[in-house]
């Protein structure tokens, strides 16, 4: 693999530079030699096989010795043959992360850059497109469970949502500047990990791992066009780099429209429709510093005329509030997009986000012209699409409108999906009659 890049700008075979990191790599401690022995539940053996990625507490029936988070843990069957090794997590209910299944393999910088490789070579054909923000590692789906990876032009962010890779972090890392380099790499910390000071050996969230220092807001393309990143501050990494394809299908819907972007962030589908030639565009976000962005975006996208021209209102309000009075107001739009946060971050939450979503459904057609586009998404992973896309179709029902749909979408390419627990993101495309 010598000299073999796999960068955000396709496959290249080139001699470059690795990233140069600083010293808080070298303090972390090396994974243990010793492998903890596990032996599972029939049910959470059936499951492995089938290629799911966790093993939780409560299917271990046997375990040789107590274990730290970042040990590798291997399961036999009843027979003492291989079934998998994972990275072990006593803080977590998620107990093992299954790393590789079926065949042993020794996890290390080769293997690490092996799987990086194989992520990287699924997104190569962004290049094409003229983009360089995009997810370079989804977690579970590319066999690196509880760790994403969003490339941002020439600086990456890692994200990590156990204890369990901070032993593997310097190794991992090499790999990384391997095939991915970059000239920043920014760690991020999920917020229980930040809480778990005892296990990060001085990491923190926001950190830069490399030498240099990376810009506050990075610029970056998305199919042509320009956003900015807050890789610290804002939510997620910076920007929802899932919606790509989803913004790109409502730039084809917005010539000569006008359209309303609610939950617009940073105003991602409100430069879309902007750039299709929207007459007039609104974006409404419950945050002043996201709709200070948004205006931004907008200016570096001056040189599409469609963009310089459109007429940009925004509102830095909560959503349901703006909605329920421009009803009031008899405000109308040919294209409204609804695209809120995630409402049920648990099972006991799921009723609860339905409600929301079907109360954005009637407040979202209330302002919506006869056969104009309705656009709505959830991010929630324990709202099934089923249960979603017929919330809507009910809303419409009891608001007195019917909607005719366009098309269901889900995850692109670089967001893949290897097992149900993984899937989260729908969007539903519906003329309203």
């Amino acid at each position: 693999m010598d000299n073999v890049f796999y960068t955000g700008r396709g496959i290249d075979l080139y001699n470059a530079s690795i990233m140069d990191f600083n010293n808080s790599l070298s303090q972390l401690p090396s994974p243990s030699a010793k492998r903890i022995a596990l032996r599972i539940s029939p049910p959470a053996e059936r499951a492995l096989r089938q290629g799911h990625p966790w093993i939780f507490d409560q299917s271990i029936t046997e375990q040789s010795h107590k274990g730290a988070p970042g040990d590798l843990a291997v399961i036999f069957d009843d027979k003492r043959r291989f079934l998998a090794i994972g990275l072990y997590d006593p803080t977590s209910p998620i107990r093992v992360r299954i790393l590789q299944s079926r065949d042993p393999a020794t996890i290390n910088t080769e293997w690490f850059q092996n799987k990086l490789a194989a992520a990287a070579l699924v997104r190569a054909h962004l290049e094409e497109t003229k983009t360089t923000g995009y997810r370079l590692v989804h977690g579970e789906n590319d066999g690196l469970p509880g760790l994403i990876i969003d490339r941002y032009a020439d600086t990456l962010v890692l994200k990590l949502y156990t204890p369990a890779w901070i032993p593997h972090l310097k190794s991992f890392c090499d790999a990384l500047a391997q095939i991915s380099p970059a000239s920043h790499l920014i760690l991020r910390l999920n917020r229980l990990l930040q809480k778990q000071t005892e296990f990060l050996h001085n990491l923190s969230d926001g950190m830069t791992i490399t030498n240099l220092t990376p810009p506050s807001l990075i610029l970056f393309q998305e199919n042509g066009i320009t956003f900015e990143s807050d890789p610290i501050h804002g939510q997620k990494t910076g920007f929802f780099l899932d919606q790509r394809d989803n913004r790109a299908r409502v730039e084809k819907l917005s010539k000569n429209k006008t359209v309303l972007n609610v939950f617009a962030y940073t105003g991602g589908f409100s430069v879309y429709a902007a750039r299709g030639g929207a007459k007039e565009v609104t974006s409404v976000d419950v945050s002043p510093p996201a709709i200070e962005a948004a205006i931004r975006n907008m200016k570096h996208n001056q040189h599409f005329p469609t963009v310089a021209s459109v007429k940009h209102e925004t509102f830095a309000e909560d959503a349901f509030e703006v909605l329920a009075r421009m009803q009031s107001q008899k405000r109308l739009f040919d294209v409204v997009i609804i695209d809120p946060p995630m409402f049920a971050q648990s099972e006991k939450q799921t009723a609860g986000a339905l409600s929301a979503y079907r109360k954005l459904t009637q407040l979202g057609l209330g302002v919506l012209r006869r056969g104009g586009t309705l656009v709505q998404a959830s991010c929630s992973s324990r709202v099934d699409s089923d249960s979603f896309f017929e919330s809507i179709h009910r809303s419409a029902q009891e608001a007195g409108r019917s909607l005719i749909e366009i098309e269901r979408t889900g995850h692109a390419i670089d967001h893949p999906i290897r097992f149900t627990e993984g899937a989260y993101l729908k969007c539903l495309f519906a003329t309203a009659a």
